[in-house]
């Protein structure tokens, strides 16, 4: 089965329409707080803090602690992660450049929004977003890291090394 999905080029196309997909939905909200005048995450952090309260609390409270401790006085900066992020994941995704190492940047956030209480499409992102990470290289096939990639690799100490020690394994 992990051959299928990591290796098959029919699943790569499939793969690509979804990435798209989960592309232009992290662009658009990204682009949506860059030019709304002003986002400020202040506003849900405080939010993601007051539901860790009560009989039922939507936040935990390890989470919500850490909101506080770090977040919250930092609202500026988290900001800026948040729209920079979303803007950068969505970009990536839709031309597949990194596809790898954007997927789990745009997970990460998934789970941040969901570990603060809110559901809204952040469930449906992770479980696509899954895929697309356990896909590999295949996620991207059909998009800019079809190039980019083995570049990277003929080009950088990192990637050379593998191969060095790819050879050294066959002989």
């Amino acid at each position: 089965m992990m051959e299928f999905i990591r290796e098959n080029r029919v699943v790569a196309a499939v793969l690509a329409v979804l990435r798209v997909y989960i592309g232009y939905a992290w662009l658009t909200a990204g682009i949506g707080k860059l030019t709304s005048g002003g986002f400020d995450a202040g506003g849900f952090i405080q939010g993601a803090i007051a539901s860790a309260g009560g009989d039922h609390p939507a936040v935990q409270g390890w989470w919500a602690a850490f909101l506080e401790a770090v977040a919250l006085p930092n609202a500026g900066l988290f900001s800026f992660l948040v729209m920079w992020g979303e803007v950068l994941v969505g970009a990536a995704l839709i031309l597949g450049i990194f596809t790898n190492f954007a997927a789990l940047m745009g997970i990460t956030m998934n789970f941040s929004f969901l570990f603060s209480g809110t559901v809204s499409t952040n469930a449906q992102m992770v479980l696509i977003t899954v895929f697309l990470i356990v896909a590999g290289f295949n996620a991207g096939r059909y998009g800019l890291d079809r190039w980019v990639i083995p570049f990277v690799k003929e080009h950088t100490p990192i990637g050379k090394d593998k191969v060095k020690k790819e050879e050294v394994a066959v002989a």
